[in-house]
């Protein structure tokens, strides 16, 4: 009877009843945010569509491919995946531009990391998207359920709704804890709380911006002696990312995690000059609070 108890509160944790309306505001913010992010970088992917082909090393789904696919196929992948993403984000046939979206977007960022440098920024915006694709995230605001249901507004619970939330989460605490363990594998093991690695990661970045022709962060150079406050950074980063899963222990542990992730994010945007504009949007975090 106990063990019923727990499973049952678990199941009221991970997969609580919620309206339609829950996963259909994290599918507009995320689809707005992407929609917006992707398109500014237009010209950016093109141009890495250009490439010689000494440069591509394909990653992730990418590797079916012996060589890059001509730029102007590459583009038009580029461009029908941010067709797709407006669709879903619309809410438009979701059932097939979902999926063919959630599919289109891993293969144009897989692309994108297959020309010499892998980029992790995007990739829980991704994940989020894939999330949303395949599950039952447009049945509230959105054309189909104006032309399903006559209302953008459905009055309805199911868990199934309440469940969308909780995937995105567990794909976002998975981003952290990954991170987190990297750290912690890499070859200054635990030490890498201490602030020296941190410390010098910083250093070397601004030095690779001053030698390539950007300036880097005037607190760079700043903090660059503060010890003390690397230690605490050291410490606040691998506390967030290996604690990141307590976050699905309780709502209010989800929103305090998110509240020290964002703050992480904006500390690193404000010292290295690093972006990470979903987090710091702070769209990526929506999923632990009950906006309906």
């Amino acid at each position: 009877m106990k063990s019923l108890n727990i499973l049952h509160r678990v199941v009221d944790t991970l997969r609580p009843a919620a309206p339609p309306s829950r996963p259909a505001v994290l599918r507009l913010g995320t689809g707005a945010f992407t929609v917006w992010n992707n398109l500014r970088r237009r010209a950016m992917f093109h141009k890495l569509n250009a490439q010689h082909e000494t440069a591509f090393d394909p990653v992730g789904p990418v590797r079916v491919l012996r060589r890059p696919l001509p730029p102007r196929v590459a583009n038009a992948l580029f461009d029908a995946a941010q067709v797709t993403n407006m669709l879903t984000t619309l809410g438009v046939a979701h059932r097939v531009t979902g999926p063919v979206n959630a599919v289109l977007q891993l293969w144009t960022l897989s692309y994108r990391n297959s020309w010499g440098m892998i980029f992790h920024h995007d990739n829980m915006a991704l994940l989020h998207q894939m999330v949303l694709g395949v599950t039952r995230s447009a049945d509230a605001l959105s054309v189909d359920a104006l032309v399903r249901e006559n209302t953008l507004w459905p009055r309805r619970v199911d868990r199934a709704y309440g469940g969308i939330a909780s995937a995105m989460n567990v794909a976002t605490c998975s981003v952290y804890f990954i991170s987190g363990v990297a750290k912690v594998r890499s070859p200054q093991g635990w030490k890498w709380a201490s602030g020296n690695t941190l410390r010098d990661q910083i250093a070397a970045d601004a030095i690779r911006k001053e030698v390539f022709g950007t300036k880097a962060p005037d607190k760079a150079h700043d903090l660059y002696n503060a010890r003390g406050f690397f230690t605490l950074a050291g410490v606040g980063a691998l506390a967030i990312e290996l604690g990141s899963p307590l976050s699905m222990v309780h709502r209010r542990c989800g929103q305090v995690f998110s509240i020290a992730a964002w703050g992480m994010h904006i500390g690193i945007r404000y010292i290295m000059g690093i972006k990470f504009p979903y987090n710091t949007s702070g769209v990526s975090y929506l999923p632990y609070f009950p906006v309906r």
